[in-house]
């Protein structure tokens, strides 16, 4: 049952194109413990191997299988109510990321959804799991933050929910590209 969350959400991120064959990653909290994607796997074909179950709280031998972005993942689950996690690599939340300190969507179903994505600092020279806790601090207040030319972060509690965010996220960054694009109006 967990395995299949994984799959659909994993095949749905990768058939939508927000993560490439090798990136994002996804979890679950169950307790004190946790299932992550493997460091590296690919999302869009996750088999049982794929997943890594370690503690929350503690390392053990599985944690070093774990995805690069565990601290992250451990952050959020420590600082928040989340029971689920999906880190994507959203390509127009990304690159609008470069331009603005926040999304604020124009789109009626990501202003209900979202309202505002704050946008924290990092940059090229970010390293997995660099920002944990300003991620899981901006979480509190928010459905899913954005990482500077890196990547989105969603919190639910659900596997399906976070992924609900993200896509809205990315809905939303596709039409305030493309309005920026044709530019038209003031929409910063």
């Amino acid at each position: 049952m967990i395995l299949s969350q994984f799959q659909t959400v994993g095949r749905d991120l990768f058939a939508q194109g927000l993560v490439s064959s090798h990136s994002g990653n996804l979890s679950i909290k169950l307790g004190e413990r946790l299932f992550i994607t493997h460091r590296n796997s690919m999302l869009g074909c996750l088999r049982e191997q794929d997943l890594v179950e370690t503690g929350i709280n503690k390392n053990d031998r599985a944690t070093p299988l774990a995805s690069t972005e565990l601290r992250v993942h451990r952050s959020i689950y420590r600082q928040t109510p989340a029971l689920a996690v999906v880190h994507a690599h959203p390509p127009h939340a990304v690159a609008l990321s470069f331009m603005e300190e926040e999304i604020v969507p124009r789109d009626v179903e990501g202003r209900l959804l979202l309202s505002k994505v704050p946008i924290l600092a990092g940059g090229g020279g970010i390293k997995p799991g660099e920002l944990a806790e300003e991620i899981a601090e901006a979480l509190k207040g928010y459905k899913v933050v954005l990482v500077r030319g890196h990547g989105s972060f969603a919190a639910g509690q659900l596997l399906e929910e976070a992924f609900e965010y993200t896509t809205a996220l990315e809905a939303s960054c596709r039409l305030l590209y493309l309005v920026k694009a044709l530019n038209v109006g003031n929409i910063s």
